[in-house]
């Protein structure tokens, strides 16, 4: 089972996972990075640029999903070292502060309320150029028209996408394009409509676009 609302973090979501008879998942490329409770364990996911399985992931896992770009400001790591990866807080911040953090996640009634403080203390103000940024590529506006109005050169652009999205704006747009198809496909869509409504030339493209990020046809993701 799977639940999930919004955070106190700002633009961020918490979320639970716990066993059920699914077994293995399949987590897809969303723009985000997340801070993970599991076993415990304090964990980070980097960005993703495929699809990750959690194969043999049991257990309940918690999360915060930060809003896309905001997590690197928190947790002090450009997100492109983070990139396709998950590691040990303890391997991003002084082993005598994770001791400490996972201990007073373990005893909270609420480990995602924990989470939530864990990120709290660190938030540092958003970079609204990035917001724009990402509200913009979720529009599907092109990302060179979308540089001229935040003001960037194309290599400084990419140079503050990799910092914040682990990768730069034509992948960020790709993978937010992948997931406004997947809203209306699973809103039941018509699939030749979603192509063109995501911004996609055909539902051709749509398939391969999907298959490519998500390593399943949209046929498959939408039947999970």
């Amino acid at each position: 089972m799977y639940e999930e609302r919004a955070s106190r973090v700002s633009g961020a979501v918490v979320w639970v996972k716990t066993p059920g008879a699914d077994g293995d998942g399949r987590v897809l490329p969303d723009g985000c990075m997340d801070l993970l409770w599991h076993e415990g364990r304090l964990l980070v996911a980097g960005p993703d640029t495929r699809a990750y399985l959690t194969a043999g992931a049991g257990g309940t896992w918690v999360g915060l999903r930060f809003y896309p770009g905001a997590a690197p400001a928190v947790l002090g790591v450009p997100a492109h070292e983070l990139l396709d990866r998950r590691v040990d807080l303890a391997d991003l911040w002084p082993s005598g502060t994770v001791r400490r953090l996972r201990a007073r996640t373990a005893a909270a009634a609420d480990p995602a309320a924990a989470l939530e403080r864990i990120a709290l203390e660190r938030e540092a103000p958003a970079d609204p150029s990035l917001r724009r940024l990402v509200e913009a590529l979720d529009e599907g506006r092109p990302v060179a028209g979308v540089a001229d109005e935040l003001g960037l050169g194309a290599r400084q652009l990419l140079r503050r996408s990799r910092a914040a999205f682990g990768y730069g704006p034509k992948t960020l747009a790709r993978v937010l394009r992948m997931q406004r198809a997947l809203a209306l496909a699973r809103n039941g869509v018509p699939l030749a409509e979603t192509a063109v409504r995501a911004g996609y030339a055909d539902q051709p493209h749509l398939s391969r676009e999907v298959r490519e990020l998500a390593g399943l046809p949209l046929t498959g993701l939408l039947g999970g």
